[in-house]
């Protein structure tokens, strides 16, 4: 037997050597650390790494590798991939599994532009047993997919399941947006439930923003006294951002305007008739109050955006003849005023700005150095808004100027750059040709045909009433293009007459972007526009003189009967001062546009122009613009910076798009028994 002493050191010797095979034989016993996999929870690998792990993993989680792989494929717009994927899932999944199958096929049917069909699979779900996470995603599939008051919910479901402040905003912004484009019969037309406060807030919201969205200062307390009226709703929180620019707003100093325009050389008559518009606006001429419509008695050519000249004319326009037939004196409605009223969807509208003896206006001259050259000594004289310039190619030179000046551009350039303090305000045939294209959708209109000249400008106003008319969910547009009056008399002559037919218009409408809330990402569809149809036309829209109208019309009927002729519609240019009984017989039908000074809405106004400038209404047309042009420098900040906010102008009633280009609604006439009377 072995001393004690023996043992005990034995024993101490080998206890380390215990412990340490103990520990190598657990680490070994561990392998290498399989990577989490979590189908209910955020997906922030890419396709190809989950793809990786569901190829190495052989156990229960290469499902799960695989809806993480297709829920990545999604997002990264790789749909042909997306969809092999899920047709190679498994027909037995976990509930868990089936649940989060459910989803992402809900969302490559929203990808796919199948509504109807991303509904159906929504309906499946179980909207409860999903994570938060899911949930979001789940509302945010049901906003892509709807419309009206059911994305409404969906957006207010949403809103609590997000965790990022960013996501928060996206979530609010949107949900505003959604309600602020709703017609008034929309808004007015949704039923709600008693208990769904947070959807009565953002209606009650919605109705103090209308209704003082042209008073600054009423809307920033109309809106903090619905904040204290609702303090749990979310936008009371965190207003929306078009929203919180208000409570931030402050008005545009107009203490010294610089009025930039080209005072020698070709352009110098149209830039005294719209300095002529903008010092009698400053001084009290649009003071007088306005009378019934009256018909327009002049031509109101658009002005070339390229070059500030008409854009019927070579040269510097001869004066037109005053109007010597009596109708076409006579008020355009009896029995209604509607063609001199703006139309108004969203928001009331700001009446045009008062005169103001306190504001000093100096005016420069472009034609005589450069723009940027103008700019800096407009600075160092004090002023703080710029009105102009006026030429397009000066125009195109302001957004590589840096100046901390407010500036009304007078023009548009051929691509509009976003700056805070930089607005564009033109006449144009493009202008002229959108708003056309809204005013027949409105009617009802679907298939239309173009008629325009062989020339730049019936390109320019072809590309534009296409774009804005696909911009509104139409199909492609059709265009005819016609040459000269001795062509057209021609096609009279011979018995040839016009046909309807035409091809179509390439445009490219601006697309929108593509969403991002809660990890699921929705990519803005391709432009997938539909075709024209079966080739039948519901509706014209003519750009031509009055004489190319005179022959077109005749030439039309030729072709088609009057039971099957399409509804016509035409732009200003067709609408000349002294248009006879018979001239207006024979357009009898017809709808044409026009600027609310030549159409009757303030008389005083336009007879004082017109003895101004001899009865050549194209100088009125300008001359309107300069008085618009003093009103929107006098609301600079509201039109910059508040969406929505309205003016009702001599040249239409006005509004901002985002990037601040300034668009006119004009008013719409229509021949009728041999009377001009508002368009029906």
């Amino acid at each position: 037997m072995l001393p004690s002493k023996v043992i005990h050191n034995k024993a101490g010797r080998c206890v380390p050597l215990l412990l340490a095979a103990l520990i190598f034989a657990g680490c070994s016993g561990q392998g290498p650390q399989a990577p989490t996999v979590n189908v209910q929870g955020t997906a922030t690998g890419t396709s190809d790494s989950y793809l990786q792990q569901m190829q190495q993993s052989s156990d229960d989680n290469k499902v799960d590798w695989q809806l993480l792989a297709i829920r990545a494929l999604l997002n990264e717009g790789k749909i042909p991939q997306a969809s092999d994927q899920l047709a190679n899932l498994p027909q037995q999944l976990n509930d868990v599994q089936h649940q989060e199958s459910l989803l992402l096929q809900a969302q490559l049917k929203v990808m796919q532009k199948d509504a109807a069909g991303a509904a159906q699979l929504l309906q499946q779900i179980d909207a409860a047993s999903l994570s938060k996470e899911q949930q979001a995603r789940y509302y945010q599939l049901q906003i892509a997919g709807s419309q009206g008051l059911t994305q409404l919910r969906a957006y207010i479901a949403q809103e609590p399941l997000l965790s990022s402040p960013a996501d928060k905003q996206k979530n609010i912004d949107a949900t505003w947006l959604a309600l602020s484009q709703m017609t008034p019969e929309q808004a007015n037309g949704l039923v709600i439930n008693a208990d769904e406060n947070t959807l009565q807030g953002w209606l009650d919201l919605l109705n103090v923003y209308k209704a003082n969205v042209s008073d600054p200062t009423m809307l920033k307390a109309g809106i903090s006294d619905w904040q204290t009226r609702y303090p749990n709703n979310p936008a009371a929180k965190m207003l929306p951002t078009a929203l919180s620019q208000v409570q931030n707003f402050q008005q545009s100093s107009t203490g010294k305007i610089a009025l930039l325009l080209p005072l020698s050389g070709q352009a110098q008559i149209f830039a005294k008739a719209i300095q002529k518009g903008f010092d009698d606006a400053r001084n009290g001429a649009l003071a007088q109050p306005a009378a019934q419509p009256q018909a327009a008695a002049a031509s109101t050519a658009p002005v070339d955006a390229n070059t500030a000249t008409p854009v019927d004319a070579n040269a510097v326009p001869a004066a037109a003849s005053p109007a010597t037939d009596s109708a076409a004196a006579q008020p355009a409605a009896q029995n209604s005023d509607s063609a001199a009223q703006p139309a108004v969807q969203n928001g009331s509208v700001a009446q045009t700005a008062p005169p103001s003896s306190s504001a000093q206006v100096q005016v420069y001259d472009t034609s005589s150095q450069p723009i940027d050259q103008v700019l800096a000594q407009a600075q160092k004289d004090g002023a703080t808004l710029v009105v102009g310039p006026l030429l397009k190619s000066n125009v195109e030179r302001l957004a590589a100027l840096q100046t901390p000046l407010n500036i009304l551009a007078l023009n548009e350039p051929e691509t509009v750059q976003n700056h805070p303090n930089l607005c564009y305000f033109a006449l144009s045939p493009e202008d002229e040709a959108r708003d056309a294209a809204h005013h027949m959708w409105d009617q009802g209109k679907r298939s239309p045909l173009l008629l325009v000249p062989r020339s730049s400008l019936g390109d320019r106003v072809s590309k534009a009433f296409a774009a804005e008319w696909q911009q509104l969910g139409g199909a492609t547009v059709l265009q005819q293009q016609f040459g000269s009056q001795g062509e057209l008399k021609q096609g009279i002559n011979s018995g040839a007459g016009l046909r309807l037919t035409g091809t179509p218009i390439v445009a490219q409408p601006q697309q929108p972007q593509g969403v991002t809330i809660a990890g699921l990402t929705i990519p803005a569809p391709q432009a997938d526009t539909p075709a024209a149809g079966d080739g039948s036309v519901d509706s014209l829209y003519v750009v031509a003189t009055q004489d190319e109208m005179a022959l077109i019309k005749p030439s039309l009927s030729m072709r088609v009967s009057s039971r099957n002729m399409a509804q016509i519609y035409a732009s200003s240019r067709s609408y000349q001062a002294g248009s006879g009984p018979d001239y207006r017989l024979e357009m009898e039908g017809v709808q044409f546009s026009d600027i609310p000074l030549l159409s009757g809405a303030n008389p005083s106004l336009m007879q004082q122009a017109a003895k101004n400038f001899n009865n050549d209404y194209s100088q009125v047309r300008l001359y309107a613009m300069g008085v618009d042009a003093w009103t929107l420098a006098n609301h600079f900040n509201e039109v910059r910076q508040l969406p929505g906010f309205r003016l009702q102008g001599e040249t239409g009633n006005l509004s901002a798009t985002q990037d601040c280009v300034i668009n006119r609604k004009l008013v719409w006439s229509q021949y009728r028994q041999g009377q001009i009377v508002p368009a029906s």
